[in-house]
């Protein structure tokens, strides 16, 4: 997951994949319990894979998406960007033991250690709601820097909408509240990006979900 602001980058702080990072080794267990594989995978037909496109996850974690792209692309050119020293490890452990050409490297969403126009795809799956409101309209920003004209992004994340009936009741993390899905809409937009929209969502155990893509323009 990638942090909050800072002026040391090295230092900022950042939410890990359980919450705290003595968790850490339950997040795999976690995400196979909660059905994540399933959701990556239809995050991943929505991407529009080719062969040749360079690919970029912000926020990996321990690899669970890449590690689902490999599987499906075992030559794709993919780097993973995520915060979280041991999350890295985990996954560059696992990428390892598949024969996997998946590269993992520190950094945060809102500052992205890369050149412009240099990706393809950027994919995001359940990290865009741990950021506020501030720093992921600086990830999206960053998003449209770094991929290429005629690039797409293609988000899953938790839909924040009210429960219930009668518009229900607002979710106790303002964060989570404001990933509804008018608001995740108007981020993406507001960062400049085309072609906005939701396509498609779902029903986990943990709650509802949202696909999103957006793109950056091919230009003239």
């Amino acid at each position: 997951m990638t942090g909050q602001p800072g002026t040391d980058r090295q230092r900022q702080p950042y939410l890990p994949a359980m919450g705290k990072q003595w968790l850490l080794p339950l997040y795999d267990p976690f995400s196979r319990l909660a059905g994540v594989g399933r959701i990556h995978g239809q995050l991943l037909d929505r991407a529009n894979l080719c062969r040749g496109q360079r690919i970029l996850e912000i926020g990996c974690g321990t690899g669970n998406l890449l590690l689902a792209l490999g599987s499906r692309h075992p030559a794709a050119d993919a780097l993973g960007i995520d915060p979280d020293p041991a999350a890295l490890r985990r996954a560059r452990r696992k990428a390892a033991r598949r024969d996997l050409p998946i590269r993992y490297e520190h950094g945060y969403a809102g500052e992205l250690p890369l050149p412009d126009d240099s990706f393809d795809r950027v994919l995001s799956a359940f990290m865009l709601h741990h950021l506020a409101e501030d720093e992921r309209a600086r990830a999206l920003r960053e998003v449209g820097r770094v991929l290429r004209p005629g690039g797409e992004l293609h988000v899953v994340d938790i839909d924040g909408t009210p429960s219930g009936r009668g518009g229900g009741r607002a979710h106790r993390s303002a964060r989570v509240a404001g990933s509804h899905p008018e608001r995740v809409l108007a981020a993406l937009a507001g960062a400049g990006l085309t072609g906005v929209a939701e396509n498609g969502h779902g029903m986990a155990w943990f709650g509802r979900f949202a696909f999103y893509r957006a793109g950056v323009g091919s230009g003239g």
